[in-house]
């Protein structure tokens, strides 16, 4: 949804920058880069390519230093912003935990190998069931009974269906830049876009959000995508992360060439698609009830994910354990902007959960289980 934004900061740091000056040192940086990204440990694991998924052949990275540690599979969000960019932004990551990263259809290096043509359905169903496919590769590879389910942004549609749906497979679910669906009922965050672009005097921008109309339902997946990047552009913090972080971590991912990068960005465009099959969820309905341990790490100044609806949603929950934190100095992309921060969080709430002898039945539903911050 931000890939306008994105491309428009592109264009500006290459017309900035002499082409040849910045290529020098893109490979400069590349080149540290996959120094620091091997991985020589007896019990490590970095494997990275193409398994079939769905019927096509989807990017999948399996990266950590030990395989006996606990597993992580990540559902990235966008849609179509793919994951894989961050390997080293997240690279102490990997002496804790095995990261399993996967390129969904439409997205990133999956969709580079068969481009538009080659993606097949590309509707939420078929990327939900993708989903459930990736898990099971990543426990047979790994000898792992459950994987601990990690979903950002757009991806946690997808997460909160496969941890409420499928208990067996997850050891936990843990969302960041957490998306809750209302059903349209909540505007706040709208409502606070219009504010900020009538206090920034944008009127032409201000003019656009308002034609759209405050209903989600409403909505086509390019108006859907048009609010994301109007969002993240009226916002200071957000802007300097998808600069920094987003953009920075793009330019300089040993793992992507620039025809990737090229693709990255037209996988973005192409997955708009997809929005369209969320448009009228509601999660509160779908139910709050969790057989797993539930943990929501938020940035504390996301305008695109609000952290007050997460925490809304959030204590309506109930599952055996579960916690709530801010991730501070953050707003959207906030386990990347403060990948340190993200990882002391799994290790002080998700791991000792996931490793602690599981709760019965009854006493799941007493508040003495129920861990919030």
């Amino acid at each position: 949804m931000e890939d306008a934004i994105i491309i428009a900061l592109a264009t500006a740091a290459a017309l900035a920058t002499p082409a040849a000056g910045l290529l020098a040192h893109r490979a400069l940086r590349r080149a540290q880069a996959i120094r620091s990204l091997r991985i020589d440990s007896p019990r490590g694991i970095d494997e990275q390519g193409f398994v079939r998924i769905g019927g096509i052949d989807q990017w999948i990275s399996v990266r950590g230093e030990d395989r006996a540690n606990p597993v992580i599979v990540e559902i990235h969000g966008g849609p179509g912003a793919a994951n894989s960019i961050y390997t080293t932004r997240t690279r102490s990551w990997e002496r804790h935990f095995t990261i399993v990263r996967w390129d969904m259809r439409g997205a990133g290096k999956t969709f580079g190998r068969g481009g538009p043509e080659g993606q097949g359905e590309t509707t939420f169903e078929r990327l939900y069931e993708d989903a459930l496919e990736v898990t099971h590769h990543a426990r047979r590879l790994l000898r792992a009974d459950r994987v601990v389910l990690l979903a950002n942004s757009y991806g946690t549609a997808f997460g909160l269906r496969l941890a409420r749906t499928h208990p067996e497979l997850y050891s936990a679910y843990v969302g960041t830049d957490q998306n809750v669906h209302t059903g349209g009922r909540d505007t706040s965050a709208y409502d606070a876009l219009l504010e900020r672009l009538r206090a920034a005097g944008k009127a032409k921008q201000l003019a656009r959000v308002e034609s759209i109309g405050p209903d989600p339902y409403a909505w086509t997946p390019r108006q859907q995508a048009t609010y994301a990047k109007l969002s993240a552009q009226s916002d200071p913090l957000t802007l300097e992360t998808l600069k920094k972080v987003v953009l920075g971590s793009m330019w300089l991912s040993p793992l992507h060439s620039l025809r990737d990068l090229r693709d990255f960005f037209k996988g973005q465009t192409f997955s708009e698609r997809i929005t369209g099959g969320t448009a009228g969820f509601d999660d509160r309905a779908d139910g709050t009830r969790f057989e797993v341990p539930f943990f929501v790490f938020q940035g504390e100044h996301d305008v695109l994910t609000p952290p007050a609806a997460a925490r809304a949603f959030f204590d309506e929950v109930r599952a055996p354990v579960k916690h709530f934190a801010l991730i501070e100095d953050c707003g959207h992309f906030a386990s990347f902007r403060r990948p340190a921060r993200f990882l002391d969080l799994l290790l002080t709430h998700v791991t000792p959960a996931i490793t602690a002898p599981p709760a019965t039945p009854d006493t799941a539903d007493t508040p003495t289980r129920l861990r919030a911050a």
